[in-house]
């Protein structure tokens, strides 16, 4: 049994996709409360969130300690730091979407908290938006992705784990 679906259904599920997106980012503003302008915080369940995906993106780079996690944490908070307001806004935004309930379960297709996922449910989820049809979730998990790698090796103490010499020296 086919089923089709009409221009008009296919309009009713956009607007009502719209509207959900728009109220859940309206109500987890207003109960994140306020950043100070300007600045780039990660709330309890935004750290939860990068840790579990800074867990599975830098898997097999990351040193066996238990702070590891929170270090590969703090470097990505420091690398959003260096960038434009404008984008930090908008890296706050799409933590917002993730670590609200209904968006993380609709988006990202993670059922639980970001603190009790697995690997293979973040895997999942960073896979889909990898690959997915639409560009923006595309860009967001570039983002991700590149935010957490650029924060990580930026420090010259992980250069040695990938066989990156450093800067080659000036010849005087």
């Amino acid at each position: 049994m086919a089923i089709t679906a009409s221009r008009r259904t296919f309009l009713k599920a956009g607007l009502a996709g719209t509207i959900i997106l728009a109220t859940a980012g309206g109500v987890y503003r207003a109960t994140a409360g306020r950043a100070p302008p300007g600045k780039f915080i990660l709330d309890a369940e935004g750290k939860a969130a990068l840790g579990a995906i800074v867990g599975v993106v830098l898997q097999g780079a990351l040193p066996a300690d238990a702070q590891a996690i929170d270090v590969a944490i703090a470097r990505t908070q420091e690398t959003i730091a260096g960038l434009p307001l404008i984008v930090q806004k908008e890296i706050q935004d799409l933590f917002g979407l993730l670590v609200f309930a209904p968006t993380r379960r609709l988006l990202a297709g993670v059922p639980v908290r970001w603190a009790d996922a697995t690997p293979d449910d973040v895997t999942e989820f960073l896979q889909s938006w990898r690959m997915h049809r639409f560009a923006m979730l595309q860009s967001a998990y570039q983002a991700l992705h590149d935010l957490i790698l650029g924060g990580w090796y930026a420090d010259e103490s992980t250069w040695e784990s990938i066989g990156y010499p450093g800067p080659m020296k000036v010849l005087s």
